[in-house]
């Protein structure tokens, strides 16, 4: 089993309630718009970090971290982007990523809009966590954490940060 934390545009700000949270997780996800260098060396010192660059980032970040990532943990597929959408809206581009190569869970940030939808059409779980950050138009910051085993995707806890 593989516990995992979750957030997404942190847009450079670092909180330390993220090592917190975080702690007990076996890996930490960004879903992008880290804002800067420092926020990702944070969370590498926490856990190993699986990050994606964000539509804010810096040519430095898009350097370290992919657009696209996409790797099996326990038994399940991941896709973790910035830019995704939902079920019934998804962005053009992830759309022929999702339809060409399923995955079992799809991660990703860029709404500030937390969500978990099963897309029953594609057979995947969607996930934003939310935003993590102080910028932005979203009024509650949120990150998650949940647990992986096997083909299992469970323990969904979505925390608020005041």
């Amino acid at each position: 089993m593989k516990k995992i934390g979750l957030l997404s545009d942190t847009h450079a700000y670092w909180d330390e309630k993220f090592a917190h949270y975080f702690s007990d997780c076996d890996e930490i996800w960004h879903a992008g718009d880290i804002g800067n260098e420092e926020v990702l060396q944070h969370l590498q010192a926490i856990k190993p970090v699986r990050a994606v660059y964000g539509n804010i980032d810096s040519h430095l970040l898009r350097c370290i971290c992919p657009k696209i990532l996409r790797f099996t943990i326990e038994n399940v597929e991941v896709l973790l982007t910035h830019i995704g959408g939902y079920p019934g809206k998804y962005d053009a581009e992830i759309r022929k990523e999702l339809y060409a190569h399923r995955p079992n869970l799809f991660i990703c940030g860029h709404s500030h809009i937390l969500k978990i939808i099963y897309d029953r059409n594609l057979q995947m779980l969607c996930v934003n966590p939310g935003a993590a950050g102080k910028y932005g138009f979203h009024s509650v910051r949120t990150i998650m954490r949940f647990a992986i085993e096997g083909e299992n995707i469970k323990d969904m806890e979505i925390i608020e940060l005041k």
